[in-house]
């Protein structure tokens, strides 16, 4: 926890540091409001003491209080604050971090478990600073400074009465830290669990609904559910034992010093009553001021071990560092005789991977060809070219773009040069025209016209001119209203939109038909003209006109060429076209 507070700005510790001044002179008037009623009492059971002299003590001390409430409300938003911009700066620096991490980092982590770590984890941690400066910070300063003024008011008896109930205050401390705290500890894990069960669930609904499959996930939920329940049953019933323990103590020894108290006046004399007796009064406030900061300690405690847990996990995604580091070259010139494109002997295998994913994969692709990969499910297709924008790092052997190492490059300027449509279509929440302008944000043109080319390109414009609000049209998160080639052709305009200089289309084509997908492809071809183009699909008749095709069997390249070429002499991409085509359709 306490590492996690050097990401705290220096504005948030100055603001901290006086309200922890705050909190001393907060204490002192709370210990100060004692004094003032054994006064008052000495005052009024005195002969010869004046009304005059009573109100003026009595004054004094509804002034202390009102300035003890004072600055108990200042404390209390100065704390509020701290916790609160604390806690905007952790989930700022967790977004920029999560945002710079490779697929590798996504994976590791778990998306479920990202989310946690930005939301209830930053809210533990929030509530924890500001209750350290409200509690955690007077708590033991008023402890110390009631036991030092109950030692000087000289009654040996009282002050063995309070050290007895303080070791009965440490023994219950230390059940709750023995058997509570690991309990508390497992709570955060137990958290992402049914967090990635529910996200499942929720995402895979349509699956759930078409297996009659809730049943069983009913029993995932209820099996994460009970774990969860049952840790938390299990420390709060430890837990339990704080409050009757507290009271228990503190009713104790009120009785104790009353009784000591009642005994020690009938055996003085006159004078020694009237003082016994405001001392009686003074100790008993400072005994349940030191009793009430044991509570309140205990209580922090008992929160100590989940927001250290949080603390711990959301260090460590700040300080995780990117596998993929950017480079220094900002923009290179395209060069007439360098590759758009070229994979130098690649190799590329996963963290936790016994075996290579893709194996010794050189190919290039010159500016304006079209270069395409086809292969069976699980040949290393999508893989090979998420390796181009650096989604993934090559284990071994160089990506190249226009000539220059893909690590050399910054990551904005490399990822500026493409236009990506990925695997499986996402939409943004919002409206048509901010999805299809989301990939030229970065200072390109943006007019009715230009987008309307876009969308003509991905033939999707005659759907959005049906639309009432046209391209204001609302999206939902993930374009949920949307179909699936709806989807399908608004990232495709996306990519046009751009006007990038690579294509990057990963299975781009899947959900369209074929007379949508020949359209979309010649439209396309007159668009793209001077751009590179790389094509990941199943279908021969969407990469058939492509200037280079790449045969991928099982992470190795196993043919190349034209499609006249392959249908010639290679036999994986003879039996993925026969499995489609017909001879007759294929050599027509």
């Amino acid at each position: 926890m306490i590492k996690t507070f050097k990401y705290m700005r220096r504005q948030d510790w100055v603001l901290a540091f006086f309200a922890s001044l705050l909190t001393v002179l907060r204490v002192y008037f709370e210990l100060k409001i004692p004094e003032f009623m054994k006064r008052v009492t000495e005052l009024i059971m005195t002969d010869g003491s004046t009304l005059r002299d009573i109100w003026t003590t009595g004054g004094w001390m509804l002034l202390t209080a009102v300035g003890n409430l004072a600055v108990m409300i200042v404390v209390s938003v100065m704390s509020a604050r701290v916790g609160a911009c604390f806690a905007t700066r952790l989930r700022i620096l967790q977004f920029e971090r999560v945002s710079s991490f490779s697929m590798e980092e996504i994976n590791r982590f778990s998306t479920a478990s990202l989310i946690t770590r930005s939301t209830n984890d930053v809210s533990q941690i929030q509530i924890y600073t500001a209750m350290l400066i409200r509690i955690m910070i007077p708590a033991p300063i008023t402890a110390i400074w009631a036991i030092t003024k109950i030692t000087s008011q000289g009654q040996i008896q009282w002050s063995i009465a309070m050290s007895i109930a303080v070791a009965f205050l440490l023994v219950i401390i230390f059940v709750i830290f023995k058997y509570a705290m690991p309990r508390f500890r497992r709570i955060q894990t137990l958290t992402d669990n049914i967090n990635r069960i529910t996200r499942e669930h929720l995402l895979g609904i349509r699956v759930v609904k078409a297996y009659n499959a809730e049943p069983y996930q009913e029993a995932k939920f209820e099996e994460a559910n009970e774990a969860l329940t049952h840790n938390n049953l299990t420390a709060h019933r430890i837990m339990m034992i704080q409050g009757p323990s507290m009271g228990l103590v503190m009713n104790g020894l009120s009785i104790a010093i009353y009784w000591i108290g009642a005994a020690l006046i009938e055996a003085a004399g006159a004078r020694e009553k009237i003082l016994l007796f405001s001392s009686m009064v003074v100790f008993m406030n400072y005994a349940m001021q030191i009793v009430m900061s044991f509570m309140r300690m205990t209580m922090l405690f008992s929160m100590a071990p989940r927001v250290a847990v949080s603390a711990n996990r959301i260090r460590e995604v700040i300080e995780t560092e990117p596998a993929i580091r950017d480079g220094l070259v900002e923009e290179v010139p395209v060069s007439t005789t360098a590759a758009a494109i070229e994979f130098r002997n690649v190799c590329l295998r996963y963290p936790d991977g016994a075996n290579y994913v893709l194996k010794d994969i050189s190919f290039h692709a010159d500016k304006g060809e079209t270069i395409a990969f086809i292969g069976a499910t699980g040949s290393g297709k999508s893989t090979l070219l998420n390796l181009i924008p650096r989604f993934y790092e090559a284990t071994e052997g160089e990506v190249l773009i226009n000539g220059v190492n893909v690590k050399e490059y910054k990551q904005h300027a490399l990822r500026r040069k493409f236009g990506y449509v990925p695997q499986t279509a996402f939409l943004f929440s919002g409206t048509l025209e901010d999805n299809i302008d989301y990939g030229d944000r970065n200072g390109g043109e943006k007019s009715t016209v230009t987008l309307d080319d876009a969308a003509s390109v991905a033939q999707i414009k005659d759907f959005i001119e049906t639309l009432p609000e046209g391209y204001g049209a609302p999206v939902a998160r993930g374009g949920t209203n949307y179909s699936g080639g709806q989807k399908q052709r608004l990232s495709i305009a996306r990519a046009v939109h751009r006007q990038p200089e690579i294509y990057l289309f990963d299975d781009a084509f899947s959900a369209l038909d074929y007379r949508t997908d020949r359209a979309l492809r010649r439209t396309l071809k007159s668009k793209m003209e001077g751009a590179t183009t790389v094509i990941v699909a199943q279908r021969i008749g969407t990469i058939r006109d492509a200037d280079k095709i790449l045969v991928l069997d099982e992470g190795t390249i196993g043919g190349t060429g034209t499609h006249a070429e392959l249908m010639a002499n290679c036999r994986v991409y003879q039996e993925i076209a026969l499995s489609q085509l017909s001879m007759e359709e294929l050599v027509s």
